[in-house]
């Protein structure tokens, strides 16, 4: 069995979250496995290995359990991007769209050393809203995103297309023949 396989029957369907309609792919089963989110965490850090990436940032909350674990492999720093109203003191925001409505991200004004490498983390990429939002929090102060990292892919909604044409490494797709499923 391919490590993908594996990672892929981990991951379960929830209909209709968290709007009617929506089919939420769920990785906690993933997470739970011991050999699985080994693999995964190898897997979102070999292709940026040797690219001098010195901060991580992870997106809430699915994120935060990956990107802290990459960066520690990387050697890197971790830097947390949060849903709006959580983080105390000064912080940078940003508004974005997502496939079922929107929201806003913040991070705090002092998180990033200005010209840092840095590394966008996720659970998923779906519209790309997320992920472009928080590339243009990394840009506010100062960073530099070398790329992008996703345990699954939805390209059904083609999210890809807004991350600047920038390294985005996704394990797992779905909807690849335009159908919404693989």
């Amino acid at each position: 069995m391919t490590r993908t396989a594996r990672l892929e029957e981990l991951v379960r369907d929830i209909a209709d979250f968290p709007a009617p309609g929506v089919v939420f792919k769920d990785i906690t089963p993933l997470l739970a496995d011991p050999f699985a989110f080994a693999t995964t965490v190898e897997a979102l850090t070999e292709p940026f290995a040797g690219q001098g990436i010195e901060q991580v940032v992870g997106i809430e909350a699915r994120g935060f359990i990956l990107a802290g674990a990459i960066a520690h492999r990387l050697g890197a720093g971790f830097v947390p991007v949060r849903k709006g109203g959580k983080l105390p003191g000064a912080v940078e925001q940003e508004h974005y769209d997502l496939e079922y409505g929107s929201d806003l991200l913040e991070v705090h004004a002092d998180a990033l050393v200005p010209g840092a490498r840095v590394l966008v983390v996720d659970d998923v990429l779906a519209t790309g809203g997320t992920a472009a939002a928080t590339a243009r929090l990394v840009e506010k102060l100062g960073g530099h995103v070398v790329g992008f990292g996703f345990v699954l892919e939805l390209a059904f909604l083609s999210g890809r297309e807004q991350l600047s044409g920038r390294q985005a490494v996704s394990l797992l797709t779905y909807g690849t023949s335009g159908d919404g499923q693989r």
